[in-house]
Parts: C-alpha cells; structure tokens; sequence
C-alpha cells in the first residue's frame, strides 16, 4: 500500500526540483551558448545580445573551419593518440587491476603499495622529458601515449570491481574443470568485466582527446600536433600552423575567427558527446560498485 505523502514530502520534492533545475540550466545555458555563438553574427555577440535564440544566422565560421588543412590534420592525430592510448590503457589497467584482485598472487601487497607511491611521489616534469628523451620518444606518437599508460586510481577501481563481481568459488569451479588462469581471465573474467572496461575506455578517451600539455613538451613537429594543440592556439595565441593568414586586422577576417573560436569548441567536443551517451549506462554497474564496494 502506498503511504500518503506529507507536506514535508511535497516541500522536499519542490525544493529538490528547483536546486536540480537551477544546476541544470547553469550547466547547460553555456553550453547552448557557445552553439548559438557559433551560427551567430559576432557583433551581435560582443554588443551582448545574444542571450536565448541565434540571429542573423551564419555559417562563415563552420565553412572556414572545415576547409582548414590544419584542423583536419590535428584532428586525425587526436583520433589516432586516442584509439592507440585507449587501447594501451584498458589492456594495461584491466590485466593489473584482475592480478591485484587474485589473492594467490605472491607479492600482491609490494606491488600495490609501489603502485600507490607513485600517487604522492614523482620525478617531476623535467626529469620525466629526460627520460623520455633518452628513450627516443620525442616527437612520436609513443610520447603521447606511453608515459602516461596507467593510472593508478584506475587500476584500483578494476582491481576492487574483480574483487566484488567475480567471487573465488567461480575460480576455484573453473579450475576444477580444466580451465588455466589464461583461459579464466579471457572467458570468464572479460567478459563480466565489460562494465569496467566500458568505463575505462571512457575515462581514457576523454583524457587523450582533451590532452595538449604532453604535446606542447613532447612533439616538435607541427604536423604531428593534436587538434587540442590547434584549439589552443586559436583561442588563446590566435595563431595557428596555417590559420596564419587569416588573422591580417582586418575586422571581416576577425569576425571570422571569432566564429571558428566557437565552432572549433563545437568540433572539438562532438566525438566525446558522440560516445558518452554509448556508455553512459555503465557508470552506475561499473565505476561506482568498482569504487564503493570491496
């Protein structure tokens, strides 16, 4: 039978509603904003006009923005640091995180306690690029994906997921039948760990698509920058590897990359808005059971 709801009930659901709905708009009106920005006439949105519905509507900026050799190139390079780093990551991070979990591993205590240590103690930015240097990175592709190839918290929320999913009796009855810890992991494990590695494949694309600092100390050569890279030199130096010779003064070829500011925002963000929603359900299964219980 359903209780009758009291006026403490109805205060708390109104107040709730309102709080959600003002955190809602606050995230979204920026976002709405910066899509009606990028159709709309710059005067329109320097003199502050521009607050609820695009006018004088414009699509300059997305046409210059996409016939751009640079912006094409940086956006290629993004694509291939985040499905080679993606993969290195979930590979790395699900095979320490399942051996941390078995607790017939011998030395599993050593290993996560170095594991955490590298959490509160580094080397620090310059010896890291010296290290990288001596190894010959510099100026590739492994620069931007092998110095950062774990994380360790990540390795902690797998480790803790195996550890409350999977119980040892399910090992234990594999075994009896047959079954290697090789064939467990790939057959049994993997496959009841898909909420995990959906969760990290997220974690770890969204850090390599939004990546530029490891760009800006690793790689040399401009062909090989990212489209954060690109981004960055448009909204913050206004130059770009061949944005060059649209930034003359004038105010027609202003208004232009002002449009490409916003539009490039736009470009830049619609693979991660693409691929969230995909995922997006195995949060609650994935992240925060492998965070929570254990």
């Amino acid at each position: 039978m359903k209780l009758p709801r009291t006026k403490g009930d109805v205060a708390f659901d109104i107040t709730n509603y309102t709080l959600l709905s003002i955190l809602l708009l606050l995230v979204i009106y920026p976002l709405y904003f910066v899509v009606t920005a990028s159709i709309t006439d710059p005067d329109l949105v320097y003199s502050g006009k521009l607050l609820f519905f695009p006018e004088q509507i414009t699509l300059d900026g997305y046409k210059r923005l996409l016939s751009e050799a640079s912006i094409w190139l940086g956006f290629r390079n993004s694509l291939l640091y985040t499905v080679v780093g993606t993969a290195i990551n979930v590979v790395l991070t699900v095979s320490a995180g399942y051996a941390l979990s078995r607790t017939d591993l011998v030395g599993r205590n050593v290993f996560m306690f170095l594991l955490v240590f590298t959490m509160f103690f580094g080397g620090g930015l310059i010896p890291t690029y010296l290290l990288v240097k001596d190894l010959g990175l510099l100026n590739s592709i492994w620069a931007m994906v092998i110095p950062n190839a774990v994380s360790v918290f990540n390795v902690i929320i797998t480790r803790t997921f195996f550890q409350s999913n999977i119980p040892g009796e399910v090992l234990e009855s594999a075994m009896l039948d047959g079954c290697t810890n090789m064939k467990f992991f790939f057959k049994i494990a993997i496959p009841l760990a898909m909420p995990i590695v959906a969760v990290m494949v997220l974690f770890y694309a969204v850090g390599h698509w939004n990546s530029y600092f490891q760009a800006l100390i690793y790689l040399k050569s401009n062909d090989m920058q990212p489209l954060q890279v690109i981004l960055r030199n448009i909204l913050i130096m206004n130059e770009g590897s061949d944005l060059q010779d649209m930034v003359d003064g004038s105010q027609q070829q202003q208004k232009r990359m002002e449009l490409m500011k916003y539009g490039i925002i736009i470009v830049s963000s619609l693979p991660v808005l693409v691929l969230y929603p995909f995922l997006q359900r195995y949060f609650v299964k994935g992240a925060l059971v492998g965070s929570l219980k254990g």
